[in-house]
């Protein structure tokens, strides 16, 4: 593949261990600029992103995230946000009633989900590993306590960035004719096909990692069995998102 964007893109695979080398600021300048780039609603730009850098308040994130070590252990970690506070300051400073709804905060995820992205792959092009926390909304309204969030920005996931010390390699995706489709949405039947497909490469994939009883399909009947976060919605309720 000659393609040397596209190359890095199908390269992508989360690292969960680190070396020591420190992470640049230089880096992370260049990587966050570069991920501006994305495309923005409006031009709204409803994002932001927190380094966190104290190493008890990491510490105390690893724990709130489900103990996952990386969070404290990982070069540099960094809070994920949508953001509406300038959005707020501005209609503030001109006298007029911030309008709220649904719609608003659904487009700071949207902002941010797309800034996000672009940030991982301007980071692995500099040759760090990235780990995405969604683990960070386990206890929500204890992480935006802990780091003092105001009204308006939404903290969405972490970030873990560094030099990998491993390489646990690229788990497969869902086939092409699973995800794109032309003119309508397949029937069930040929979706069951598709994911059948996705079985049988990702037994491959985990049979080769010692794990022969995983499949996609059997990691989302766990995913799905159960409700997640159930006190989400009012954790960002109070941090000032509305939800109808």
């Amino acid at each position: 593949m000659d393609n040397p964007t596209l190359k890095n893109m199908r390269n992508h695979r989360t690292v969960r261990s680190f070396s020591d080398e420190a992470l640049s600021t230089s880096d992370i300048r260049e990587a966050v600029e570069a991920a501006q780039c994305a495309a923005t609603s409006s031009w709204i730009q409803a994002y932001s992103i927190l380094q966190v850098t104290d190493e008890a308040e990491r510490q105390t994130l690893a724990e709130l995230s489900g103990g996952q070590t990386q969070v404290r252990a990982a070069p540099g970690f960094f809070v994920i946000c949508g953001d509406s506070r300038r959005h707020r300051l501005l209609m503030e400073k001109e006298g007029k009633p911030f309008q709220n709804n649904f719609e608003v905060f659904l487009t700071t995820v949207i902002d941010a989900s797309l800034f996000a992205q672009n940030l991982v792959l301007a980071f692995e092009s500099q040759g760090h590993g990235t780990c995405l926390i969604g683990g960070l909304r386990t206890r929500l309204a204890d992480v935006a306590k802990l780091l003092e969030f105001p009204e308006g920005v939404y903290p969405l996931y972490g970030l873990c960035v560094g030099k990998p010390a491993e390489d646990p390699g690229t788990r497969p995706r869902l086939p092409f004719e699973a995800v794109c489709f032309q003119g309508r949405y397949p029937s069930d039947e040929a979706m069951r096909i598709q994911m059948q497909q996705a079985d049988q490469a990702s037994e491959t994939y985990y049979t080769k990692r010692g794990a022969p009883a995983r499949t996609w399909s059997r990691g989302m009947l766990r995913r799905f069995a159960k409700l997640n976060r159930e006190d989400l919605p009012q954790a960002y309720l109070n941090l000032g998102a509305e939800l109808s």
